[in-house]
């Protein structure tokens, strides 16, 4: 969990706001360090936690959790955390050797036309009972991996809306999904398609970027912050920030005030 982040956002895991729709994004960076900081917060908070792992293992999120002060294993024994690790039950799904909640998420695996109501209704049941636990929250990362798995950006934006319904509206709780865009903005296909889609969903976008001016050891990249007010069509608010990751957190800074670009 970032407080420098947490303070931008107006955000703690003791006064959040609930039924927001959370995209995260990124295009010659990496953004992933904004997923384990949501991930952190949430279990912090107490709430009900989801979590999509479609590119890495529970080890490599139970690891970095650790250094952000998180028990992944502890959290998922007492029931907040259920974690879907991709990677791990992909095999099965795709042999068909077993008919487990999981496997059944990932039947896109062997039918990617089909679309994603078995990856919906893992989420719905996952979430829909959290009595002993605050509100629920689905975080997925990440979720462009499915169109070079053979799913329509049509059937992504499809779940996306039901989960949106699901959880933000009906549960009350909260959705962080990120997504990768591909190098040139302009492209009408693929990743930028699923990423406009969803821009036109959620209520807060950070989208992650490299620097224009190329590498920097003491700055990683910048990030951008949408605002958009529950019923607005338009973002009223965007600031920019410059970042630095370290081990154990990261740094947010206006641009121009690090003296490494001074």
């Amino acid at each position: 969990m970032f407080v420098e982040l947490n303070s931008i956002l107006n955000s703690t895991p003791d006064n959040f706001k609930q039924g927001d729709f959370t995209l995260v994004s990124d295009r010659q960076a990496d953004a992933s360090f904004l997923v384990h900081h949501y991930l952190s917060f949430y279990l912090r908070a107490g709430c009900k936690v989801c979590f999509l792992g479609l590119v890495q293992s529970f080890s490599h999120y139970s690891v970095v959790a650790q250094r952000l002060g998180v028990n992944l294993s502890q959290a998922r024994e007492k029931g907040q955390l259920v974690f879907l690790e991709a990677l791990k039950e992909s095999v099965d799904t795709i042999l068909k050797e077993d008919s487990s909640q999981g496997t059944q998420a990932l039947s896109y695996l062997w039918s990617p036309g089909a679309g994603l109501e078995g990856l919906f209704r893992f989420v719905k049941s996952s979430l829909c009972q959290s009595e002993d636990h605050g509100p629920p929250v689905l975080i997925v990362d990440d979720l462009s991996v499915l169109l070079s798995l053979g799913v329509g950006a049509g059937a992504i934006l499809d779940f996306t809306l039901y989960c949106q319904a699901a959880v933000c509206s009906e549960l009350q709780g909260n959705v962080v999904i990120m997504v990768r865009c591909e190098q040139e903005e302009d492209d009408e296909e693929g990743s930028n398609l699923l990423h406009r889609g969803l821009l036109h969903q959620c209520s807060l976008a950070l989208h992650v970027e490299g620097l224009h001016t190329g590498y920097c050891r003491d700055i990683h990249g910048q990030m951008e912050v949408w605002w958009r007010p529950g019923g607005e069509t338009v973002y009223n608010q965007r600031r920019r920030f410059h970042f630095k990751v370290h081990d154990k957190g990261a740094s947010f800074f206006a641009p121009g005030t690090s003296r490494a670009v001074l």
